[in-house]
């Protein structure tokens, strides 16, 4: 079913997510790396007034939905964003979509979480996040990754559905599953949304997940669409090697070796079609992604307020088939990822 594009009163397009009545811009802001330092995905320290300020500016700049989750900063993260939109009138503020199935130790916070769906377990997630985020009913609740506690998948998007039906969560989706999984809980009740990782560097989805949801109305928000700072045309070798030993990052086979070589070299290919379209690397490769059928809207990360600006125009930024063929030829010449190259060709 084709989408339709409207104009939101921010200037910047929106498009339907699913059938969940929720119209969004096709970029939202991403609050993994402002959860800061001290646990195990972390993406070093982060000051939080600059994080608060880099909220408000994608708010300011018309972005119209954030995307969190729990295990971020172990609910530091949402704290930040509940604080960002504090002083925000409730119908100006941005549409807020977090996660859950991530438990972590507060004896240990830099032990892996466990990734658990037991609904008792589920229900305290729910109301710790309600709380933390300061609202009584979360417009996107996605379960974070496929339980590995022995609940079985039906179980716990059942108590996902739960959760929808409470009015606790208006819609419900699901993130880093597979299109069988997609397919067993749509069987039980319809997922609203996926939340795949997705990127010209990592492309796997773009072959049945994405499809899958085109298929059955289901949202699709991407994450990582510039690879976690690798598209963004600012990231360099020397950067890669000076990464903090609690970034994340810093242990990538993406961001080491021929990996990074090969990532930074598609990040190269990427600024003539950037200086043609008078916008940054960045924005490109966010653009990229929103080029995919079924893809509805790409969650772009920001530490500071300059970094939205880096990316924004991928809120309204077309490339041209020629710019996908260019993008094409440079992914198959580096040898950047896996998954397919190019979206389908529009027809004329």
């Amino acid at each position: 079913m084709a989408t339709s594009i409207s104009t939101s009163p921010r200037t910047w397009p929106t498009v339907p997510l699913g059938t969940t009545g929720m119209h969004i811009t096709r970029v939202g802001f991403g609050a993994w790396a402002i959860g800061g330092g001290g646990w195990q995905f972390a993406w070093g320290d982060q000051d939080d007034n600059d994080s608060i300020a880099a909220i408000r500016h994608a708010v300011e700049r018309g972005v119209n939905w954030i995307d969190t989750a729990a295990v971020y900063g172990l609910g530091h993260s949402e704290e930040i964003v509940a604080r960002a939109l504090r002083d925000i009138p409730r119908n100006e503020r941005p549409f807020i979509f977090t996660k859950c199935g991530l438990v972590w130790d507060e004896r240990d916070r830099t032990a892996p979480a466990r990734r658990v769906g037991n609904p008792a377990s589920l229900r305290r997630e729910l109301e710790a996040s309600l709380r933390r985020l300061q609202v009584e009913t979360i417009d996107l609740y996605q379960m974070h990754w496929p339980a590995d506690d022995g609940t079985p998948l039906e179980e716990y998007w059942g108590t996902l559905l739960t959760f929808k039906a409470e009015g606790k969560a208006r819609a419900v989706g699901l993130s880093n599953h597979t299109a069988d999984q997609l397919a067993a809980a749509e069987r039980i009740g319809h997922v609203d949304s996926l939340q795949p990782p997705f990127s010209a560097i990592r492309r796997d989805s773009a072959t049945r997940e994405i499809p899958w949801c085109a298929a059955h109305n289901t949202g699709v928000i991407v994450y990582s669409p510039m690879q976690s700072g690798l598209l963004t045309g600012a990231f360099t070798a020397e950067r890669a090697a000076k990464l903090s030993a609690d970034d994340w990052r810093s242990r990538s086979p993406e961001f080491t070796g021929e990996g990074l070589k090969r990532n930074l070299a598609l990040a190269d290919a990427l600024r003539p079609i950037a200086e043609r379209h008078h916008t940054t690397v960045a924005a490109v490769a966010v653009a990229w992604t929103l080029a995919w059928p079924g893809v509805t809207g790409a969650i772009v990360g920001a530490r500071s307020p300059s970094q939205v600006d880096g990316w924004i125009g991928a809120a309204s930024l077309v490339l041209t088939e020629a710019d996908l063929d260019e993008i094409a030829r440079a992914i198959e010449r580096t040898g950047a990822g896996r998954g397919p190259t190019r979206p389908p060709a529009k027809q004329q």
